[in-house]
Parts: structure tokens; sequence; C-alpha cells
């Protein structure tokens, strides 16, 4: 009877005029503790494109789950999750059974592994056409641990796992990346699901009678099935009432701040796009997607400090969540290439709910009040703890366009970083977005949003045909949008100057493009009061004079508060009065901030830092760098060394050019200098010009490729002993070097050579280091090293490649004990030459070879060996080898090295073996960031 009905429905869809949408008939059956869904399937499709077909495409996207070969996967691995790389058989989904027929044409069973199904037609499909496609198959459903679609207990959640006809025009191969994607959007659904007596379905679809769902998707359809019974909740909004339904339990908590909140959102919304949808379904797995970044509390240790209270996050990341599903209703958008579009609408929702309900809210909230430290308010001294909550948008897209990582918004989504996914697709979009609001008064751009939505429901959004209209709208404003989509943005306005002539401020801006972008001049005067001017721009980029009121101002201020996603805020700013005027202030800060662009800052940073000659260091840094990159940057640090009483330190300044579109990210040039001791009461000075060539990345991608060059100038103070030594006391390095890494999980390599040269020598050397993760969270690497001496006419052995200790002649390695022999900081150990543990107590004048492994034993313990060759002048080779024990700390920073055997012997049998126990220190802040940012960018 229902498969009846079921019938009666598609015909009266295809009556009606539904003859251009696929019907889809799924009847599923859902079992208790098994996984497998059996399926009967019909599709009838038809031929929306105006040409014959003689093929179609299905999409067999559990596929994804069954194989290591899958793009899937892929993803997976480069956001650092190897759960999938990892699974056990039974957890992983498949296409079991699988049988099609069209007509007479019965299909074979061999495609179920394919993620794209091509089945040739014996008659050609001519347009508007409609052809019938039986299917019955298995679905062996997945683990949700890999992208939380599938099996979890009891509860299934199910997309992407039924087969679906692909649009015609898609021709190519199509593989789910769980990125949100829409598999088959745009078709009339009906399923009916067989579920066990007493559980419960959550769909997006309507729910015209018990597991029975039909309607029209501009999406893929979506089933939560549970035992459990979760939330709705009706909101009603002019009469019309809204079903918010969840596939998850929501806490009493969050139940009664969403039944006070949800209203008013809808209402909101309904005011900014003109409609809302009988039903939004929100999944706990779209929620953590699309949730509001940065209301969540500080955790440190066992403390907690809560940035907001949990009305202000309930009401934050609900808004964001539903905005987001109500936009993706509304027209067919091809989440891949129309991302910008469906994120960039729903962020400027976000930063006009926020400009509406949280205009004054901070982006810290309310920790930089409430965490005290000895009745102190720390964080008060910092520019983060004034800036407002909107202005995240665009310091997010500052943060990683000042690394020169950021992307093209118009940039297919799949090949966005992570990062970028949120600063490019969603922040800098959405504030585009909203400076062109702003310019055309936000009343007529909420009006063309609303009519575009609502003559294109149902129907593929045209990316060309959107920005076209917008730009009519808008009075050609945002005509620049096109070429601005596509091309990594370097736009900058510059506030050169000022004139005060009468009543008036003529105020010279020019601006780094050809493209005519509007821009917003503000005055702001001592009290705070503002006064707006919007102007348009013409082609130029030189420097044209606007003339604006002088409105008792203070200050001039172009593009504030981040509206519009520019290059550079830092010349934006101009002061009218006083010794500043036409200028800038200077600011001296305490710790690294948030840049504050109104002002020329330089950071004070205490500095504590230990060497076993100069003791503790007690110093204070002077640097511009503040936690965001620059590129003119300085540094200079005066210490003073308790151990021998008088003033050390280091500095250094440089310059890094960073094209937009170029082979390479960066070419930065610097000179740094040191004056530090290497041993008691003998200092040296360290001169050093470098340039680094840092290539272009995906940056999606862990692999990274540089190219450097240095000149060092070195000059020891020498004791008498180190005179009848024949030290040297002055020398001059030359190197060349080139590094290739590639960090990705599973297989992680690295590859490095160098060529180092003075007077007396010239050698060559490279380094090889590859990881492999063999089981989840378990690994072995290898080492390979190999150095040569082209030629060496050296006094000494200073120069020569470490066996198990290094030379430090260049002062490059964070030893605590430059010259030790004996004690704790003669124990440290560098990686690097030959990499032995156990200490042999010779050097390497001629060449050396040298392998180190290391695999893991137990928990936080490896077990190590190492081997190699070795050759000094009048010498023959020599083989060695040793192995032990490492204890991880903490990997990869500090480990300790115990030896056991080597070819000196049984080692925990000497007497001084507690001497031999060796350590690895790294305290490099710029490694443990970019060891927690992977995945990232």
């Amino acid at each position: 009877m229902k498969r009846f009905l079921c019938g009666l429905v598609f015909l009266l869809g295809f009556v009606v005029g539904y003859a251009q949408q696929n019907q889809i008939f799924i009847q599923a059956k859902i079992t208790e503790n098994n996984p497998n869904v059996k399926v009967s399937q019909e599709i009838d499709f038809s031929n929306s494109t105006d040409r014959p077909l003689n093929q179609i495409k299905l999409l067999n996207w559990i596929a994804a789950y069954q194989s290591r070969n899958t793009a899937l996967l892929g993803r997976k691995l480069e956001d650092r999750k190897s759960d999938l790389y990892f699974a056990k058989p039974h957890e992983l989904g498949s296409l079991e059974n699988l049988e099609i027929r069209i007509g007479d044409q019965l299909f074979d069973k061999s495609h179920s592994s394919e993620q794209n199904i091509f089945l040739p037609l014996e008659k050609s499909l001519q347009p508007g056409e409609v052809l019938k496609i039986t299917l019955n198959y298995t679905l062996r459903i997945p683990s949700a641990k890999f992208t939380d679609y599938g099996i979890e207990g009891n509860r299934f959640y199910l997309k992407y796992f039924f087969i679906v006809p692909d649009h015609p025009e898609n021709t190519g191969n199509r593989e789910f990346l769980d990125i949100d994607e829409n598999e088959s959007p745009g078709n009339n659904w009906t399923v009916i699901l067989d579920v066990p007596a007493n559980w419960n379905v959550k769909s997006n679809l309507k729910e015209l009678q018990p597991n029975y769902f039909q309607g029209i998707l501009n999406n893929d359809p979506e089933f939560m099935i549970s035992e459990k019974r979760f939330d709705q909740i009706y909101a009603s909004v002019d009469g019309k009432v809204t079903l918010i339904d969840f596939g998850y339990s929501l806490t009493s908590e969050e139940k009664q701040h969403l039944e006070f909140y949800l209203p008013l959102q809808l209402s909101f919304i309904k005011n900014k796009i003109g409609s809302l949808p009988d039903k939004v379904f929100i999944t706990e797995k779209f929620k953590k997607d699309q949730n509001f970044t940065g209301l969540e509390d500080l955790k440190f240790w066992k403390l907690r400090y809560p940035l907001f209270p949990q009305r202000i996050r309930t009401d934050l990341n609900y808004f964001s969540a539903i905005s987001k599903n109500i936009i993706q209703q509304s027209v067919i958008f091809d989440k891949n290439e129309d991302h910008w579009l469906i994120n960039g609408l729903k962020t400027y929702l976000e930063i006009q709910y926020l400009d509406r309900y949280y205009r004054d809210e901070k982006l810290l909230g309310a920790l930089p009040e409430n965490l005290k430290l000895f009745g102190l308010k720390p964080l008060k001294i910092f520019h983060a703890s004034e800036l407002k909550l909107s202005e995240r948008y665009g310091l997010a897209y500052q943060y990683i366009m000042n690394q020169n990582l950021d992307q093209r918004i118009a940039e297919p989504f799949y090949q966005l970083s992570n990062f970028n996914g949120s600063a490019i697709s969603h922040f800098e979009m959405g504030s585009l977005f909203s400076f062109l609001a702003e310019k055309m008064g936000n009343e007529k751009f909420d009006d063309f949003i609303t009519d575009y939505l609502k003559q294109n429901a149902h129907n593929k959004v045209d990316q060309k045909d959107f920005l076209d209209r917008l730009t009519l709208a808008t009075g050609y404003s945002s005509e620049f949008l096109e070429q601005f989509l596509q091309r990594k943005n370097r736009v900058n306005f510059d506030l050169k100057k000022f004139k005060k002539i009468g009543d008036e401020f003529q105020v010279k801006i020019s601006k780094n493009t050809d493209q005519q972008i509007p821009f917003k001049l503000e005055t702001i005067s001592k009290e705070g009061e503002k006064s707006e001017f919007w102007f348009d721009t013409d082609h130029s980029r030189k420097a044209i004079i606007y003339n604006i009121p002088q409105a008792n101002a203070e200050k001039i201020v172009v593009n504030s508060e981040y509206i519009f996603p520019e290059n550079n805020f830092r010349d934006n700013y101009l002061y009218t009065k006083g010794i500043y005027a036409n200028a800038k202030k200077v600011k001296l800060k305490l710790f690294k901030d948030i840049p504050n662009p109104e002002f020329n800052e330089i950071y004070l940073n205490p500095r504590l830092s230990f060497n076993a000659y100069d003791n503790i260091l007690l110093g204070l840094n002077f640097r511009n760098t503040s936690l965001f990159e620059q590129k003119f940057n300085y540094t200079f640090t005066p210490y003073f060394s308790s151990g021998t009483g008088t003033m050390t330190g280091s500095g250094g300044i440089s310059y890094s050019f960073q094209p937009a579109e170029s082979f390479y990210r960066s070419l930065d040039f610097g000179i740094t200098g040191s004056y530090f001791h290497y041993d008691f009461d003998l200092s040296y000075r360290k001169l050093t010009l470098f340039g680094n060539l840092s290539f272009s990345k995906n940056p999606r991608s862990d692999i990274g490729r540089s190219l450097g060059i240095s000149y060092n100038f070195f000059d020891r103070d020498l004791n008498p002993k180190k005179m009848d030594q024949d030290e040297y006391s002055r020398y001059n390095l030359w190197s060349v070097g080139y590094a290739y890494s590639d960090r990705r999980m599973i297989h992680e390599k690295y590859f490095s050579g160098n060529f180092l040269f003075m007077e007396d020598f010239q050698r060559i050397s490279a380094e090889a280091f590859y990881r492999w993760e063999f089981q989840q969270n378990k690994k072995i690497s290898f080492r390979l090293f190999g150095g040569l001496f082209l030629n060496n006419h050296t006094r000494n052995n200073l120069f020569d490649y470490g066996i198990s200790k290094v030379s430090n002649f260049a002062f490059s390695y964070g030893l605590l004990g430059q010259s030790a022999t004996s004690g704790i900081f003669s124990q440290q150990l560098i990686i690097a030459d030959g990499g032995f543990k156990s200490y042999f107590g010779q050097t390497a004048n001629q060449w050396i070879t040298a392998v180190n492994v290391d695999g893991h034993l137990w928990k936080m313990f490896n077990l190590y060996a190492d081997a190699g060759l070795y050759k000094n002048h009048h010498f023959n080779p020599k083989f060695i080898w040793d192995s032990g024990v490492k204890l991880k700390v903490v990997p990869d920073f500090l480990e300790v090295y115990f030896p056991v055997q080597s070819s000196l012997g049984f080692e925990p049998s000497f007497k001084d073996y507690g001497t031999r126990i060796r350590f690895t220190l790294t305290v490099n802040f710029s490694a443990l960031t970019n060891y927690f940012r992977r995945g990232w960018f």
C-alpha cells in the first residue's frame, strides 16, 4: 500500500511540473546491532540538458570508506586524522549485492567498489525524456568516528550513503571529501525507513507519516536514526511556524536559552533574506562544524576561564548554524565552487547580528576583567582586550595574509586550507558583503539578497549572474568583485597626509590597484564622535585629494575596524593635532600583542636565558614584531650576564619580500649579530648576513622547500691554552643549503644538503630523514647522514664532522655548554652529523656516513640504534655502532637516551654510566607553534 501511495505522489509531482527534476524513491531496512542496511530504490532520471545522453553517472560515495586509495583518506591525513587509515575492516563501509536495471538492461555488480558508476545506455536519452533506474543493494554502514556519518552503537547518521544520480554536466569523476559538499541537489525525494520498534528518525525532509519522508531538497537528504528521542522546538515568526529539529539531545539550559533566542534569530534572518523554511534540521556534526569560533572557555591545566556566559555562546553558536542551514536551503549551490557565496552570506548575517545585539562585546569577552593576578588584571594591558568581537573577521584574514598563505576567494573549496576555509571563504567574503551593504545601505542590500534568493529558489546559482545583478544594485560600487575573487587580495589604501583649508580637511589618499574600489573615510573627535564619508574611486593609482568637513576631528581613518580586507592597515591612520599631526604615535608595549595599526608599536619583552658560562642572563628585548608577521622586522636584546658581570646580547634586522603570486612564498634578507661567552671568561662575536628563499607551497600541503645562503664572521677570545692548541680566533664561513620537508602523516620525509666553505676547507653534507607511523601513534624513523671534505687544511678539529657530539663552531645549536667536557651540560645531545648517542670521543676530518634508527617500544619508550663508518686522514675507515632506550618526555622536544650496547661494550656496566646518559632539549617556540598548527595551513 505504501509503495502505491509513493507511486501516486511521484505521478502527481510529475504532472504539476517537476519533469526536469529527478524523482528518487528509497525503501531501506535498518536492524538493531547490525551495520547492514538493505535498500530498494527507483530513480526517475530526467535529462535536464539540451543534448542527448548516451550514459548516466551514479554516485556511490560509500565506496570512499573502503580502501586506502580514496580522496577521502588523503584529505583526512592532510587534516592530521589517521583513524580511517588505521581502521579495522569491520569499521569500513561498502556497497554489497548491487543490482542495477534500466528497462531490460541489467548491469553487473563489478561497479560496487567505484565511487562513480557509469551506465552506458542502449538508446540515447533525449532532452526532457525520463528514464527509470531500479536498484537493489546492501549498504554496510561505516563507523561514525571517521566523518561523523555512519553508525555509532545503535545510532545511525545516514548521509551520502545511498546511490544517487549525478548531474549530466558533471562528466568527470567526483569523489567524497567530507567538506559538506552537495552530492545530488535539487531532487524530489520519497524515503520510507523500516526501523526497529520504538526507534526514532529525524531528517531534513518533511515527515508525512511516521518514518515516511517526502520533499524537494536543494541539498542532500540526511537521517538520524536512534533509540533516543531527540528535541525539537517550534518558533513562530510573523504568524509562520518553523520547526527546528535537532539530531541530538539538548541540555535543559541549552533548551531554555534556545526557546528564547530562536524566535529572535529567525526573525532577524527573515528580515535580512525575506523568508524562512518550514523546517530546519541541525545535527551535532553540522553544529560543531558551524560553531562560532572563539567563544570557548580558556582551559589551562585544571583551571578554566570562561570568556562568555553560556547564553551568549548558545545564541551565537546556534545563530551561526541556523543561518548557514537556511541559506543552503534557499537555492542550489555547488558548495565546492559557490562556497564563497554561501559562506559569505552566512558571515554577513553574523556580522549584522553582532552589530545589532553585541556591538560592544569584546573579542576576549569578560576574560580581561575576570582574570586576576595578585589583584591586578594583566590582560587589560593588551590591545587584544580592547578589540570588538566583530573585528575578528578582519583579524583572521590579516593573520594568514601576513604569512602569504592566503588563497583566492574563488579557489575551489577542497583546495582551501582549513584555516583559509574560515578566513577566506567565510570571513573575507562576509566582510566584503558587509562593506558593500554599508556603502549602499543595509536595507537596499537586504532587498537585493531577498529578491535574488526568491527568484532563484530551486535553481542552480549562477555566480556571474549574481555578481552582475549586485553590480547594478550597488550602482557599480561592487564591479571590482569579479576580478577581486580571482586573485589573492593585496589591495591597500594609503592615507598619506592632510591639509586644513578653511573648514575642511584636504585628505590625500592613494591605492595600489587599478580596480575601482570604494572606501570609507572617517573623522573621530577626542570624545569619540564619528563622521563617515564614502568615496568611489577610478582606475588611477595616483594620490587623490578628498575634501571632508573638519568637525573638530582628532584623527582621520580609512576603512576603520577592518571593514575592508586590506593588505596593510598601518597606513590608514593620521592624527590632526599636536606634535603627531600628519603622523602616527609611537607606543611602547610589554609582551607580544595583536597589533594596533593606529600606532608604531615597539614591544619590550623581559627575557631570561641561561648557559654554562654566562649563567643566568637577564635581558630586555626590543622588537617591532607582534603576534602577526610583517615584512620589516628588527629585534635587539641586551642581556646582563650574571656569570661574568658584563653586558652581552644579540640583535638583527630583516626584510621579507612576499609576492602574492610567484614561484616563491617569501624572500628574506637580513643581518644579525650576537655577543656571548662560549667558555669561562671567553667571549665570541658573530655577524651574519643571510638570504633565504621559501618556495611557494599549497596551503593544504605539508610540503615545504627552501634555499638559503649566508656569510658568517666569527671573532673568538682565546686563552693561552687555546693559543697553544692553535685554535682559530677569527674566521669566515660561507654556507649554501637546500631543504625539503614533507610533514604528512604516516610517511614523514625530510632532506637537506649543504655546502660549507672557508679559506682552509670546503665540505659538503647531506641528510635524509624518514618516519613511518606503522600503527596508530607508533612510529619508526630512519636518518641517514653523509659528509665529505673536498679539501681540509684546518689547524685542528674545530670544523670536523661530529660523531657523538657536534662541534658548534658556528654557534648555531642551542647548546647550554658550548665547550663543556664534563657535567650535565656535556651530556646534551644534538641530532646532527653522525648523531651517535654513545660517546666515542672522536671526530671525522675526511668523511663520514651514518644511519640512525629509532622505533616505538612501549608507551613513552623507544629503542634506538646507530651505525656508521668514518675516516680520518692517515687512518683506515672505522665502523662503530650503538643501541639503547629513549624516553620521550615531550616528543621531539625533550628526550632522554639510555645507552645499552655499543661497539664500546655493555655500557650499563661502566662505572661512569650516569655520565653516558644523553638528553635532547629543543627550546624553540616557533617549532612548537608549527607542530600544533599542522593540518590548518
